[in-house]
């Protein structure tokens, strides 16, 4: 069986990726938590990945590191991990690897936290360009494939990627517009609100984590246990 190892559930959103997309495919997996106990884990982690980060899979003696790199490697031997569609697949596998490789002011100024609500500060150009974004992609994504989810009738490995902006834009309140379809379709996802009921019960706490929510704006509502 597959060996999935992750890290907090508050705030590993790189983490989220691969564990809802195996959730929500029903593929096996042995649940494995390292969590965060300083700002910089590598020589901790370094002892399961080669990068001294997470996510990792471990399968048959191989590590496969990387969010995308997982997704890549289960699609290769698990159906649905993309849509099957060929236009819904690329659109699919174009959004993902840009959610991958871009969005750096959302990651930075609206730090993932699950259990909390915050009102955000003002926001900065490039946050804003982020988030307008996000929606149009949302909204590309319903309207050409139909929804409920952003390549068709189907969860596939594109909802995974943008998975962790569900939780973002609830916990900041950001406005994508139509795309709030996808979101709320998302947070009832029953694997999500498995990973938010894990968070919510995590009591440690990373100091560095909570710096950096602190200052994305101010915390209005709390609902992770004392």
């Amino acid at each position: 069986m597959y060996q999935l190892i992750t890290a907090n559930r508050n705030y590993s959103s790189w983490s989220l990726r691969p564990w809802v997309l195996m959730k929500a495919l029903d593929i096996a997996f042995e649940d494995h938590i390292e969590p965060f106990t300083s700002p910089i884990n590598y020589d901790e982690f370094r002892s399961f990945s080669p990068t001294g980060q997470v996510p990792v899979l471990l399968d048959e003696g191989r590590t496969v590191h990387d969010s995308l790199g997982i997704a890549l490697y289960l699609a290769d031997r698990h159906d649905g991990v993309w849509p099957t569609d060929a236009d819904a697949r690329a659109w699919a596998q174009c959004a993902a690897c840009e959610m991958h490789s871009g969005f750096s002011a959302l990651r930075n100024d609206c730090t993932m936290n699950v259990g909390v609500r915050v009102r955000p500060k003002p926001m900065s150009d490039a946050l804003r360009a982020n988030v307008a974004r996000v929606r149009e992609l949302f909204e590309e994504g319903l309207g050409r494939f139909g929804g409920p989810w952003l390549a068709g009738d189907a969860f596939t490995a594109v909802d995974a990627f943008f998975a962790p902006v569900a939780f973002r834009i609830r916990t900041y309140g950001l406005d994508v517009g139509a795309g709030q379809a996808w979101v709320d379709a998302m947070l009832a996802h029953p694997a999500m609100l498995e990973w938010e009921r894990q968070a919510l019960a995590e009591s440690w706490r990373e100091e560095s984590h909570e710096a950096e929510l602190a200052a994305a704006g101010v915390i209005t509502a709390d609902y992770r246990t004392a």
